[in-house]
């Protein structure tokens, strides 16, 4: 059998748009790699979350994926929620090139990210050490500026 592959069209606030493709590796890890355009120059928060409904556009898509209970924190830290992801960085063009590996999104499995959304806010996310109260829950990342759903890709 081949490795997992996914993809997640992003969409969102004025021009956002780009695509995601998550590769599960063999070694458990999941690789996302894609370009996302029409963002603000900077840092950004960048994370798996719970629902892949986007009814309400990018507002439906619930808190980030946490199934072990955790704080949020940093992709390194041991307290984490499985989605987070950090930040993703735009150039003075509004596009971030994106290639992260990361062990606790796989695409199978029960805490598989698939029918998940991924989701791009407005701000850097502060990492769960920002002292704000929204710190430990959404690392003050602010508004969802684009997000798209994780879906399995064809193997052709």
């Amino acid at each position: 059998m081949g490795s997992l592959k996914a993809v997640a069209v992003i969409s969102g606030n004025n021009s956002v748009k780009g695509s995601l493709q998550f590769i599960q590796q063999p070694n458990g890890a999941t690789q996302i790699r894609g370009r996302i355009t029409g963002l603000a120059p900077g840092l950004h928060g960048f994370h798996i979350h719970a629902l892949g409904d986007t009814t309400n556009g990018c507002n439906s898509t619930g808190p980030h994926f946490n199934p072990l209970k955790k704080d949020h924190g940093a992709p390194s830290d041991e307290e984490r929620h499985a989605g987070d992801l950090g930040n993703i960085v735009a150039g003075p063009d509004g596009v971030a090139e994106i290639s992260i590996s990361d062990i606790q999104i796989p695409l199978g499995g029960v805490h598989s990210i698939l029918g998940r959304a991924v989701v791009v806010h407005a701000d850097p996310d502060d990492l769960g050490r920002g002292g704000h109260e929204l710190s430990k829950t959404t690392g003050n990342a602010g508004a969802r500026v684009g997000c798209g759903v994780i879906g399995l890709q064809s193997s052709v």
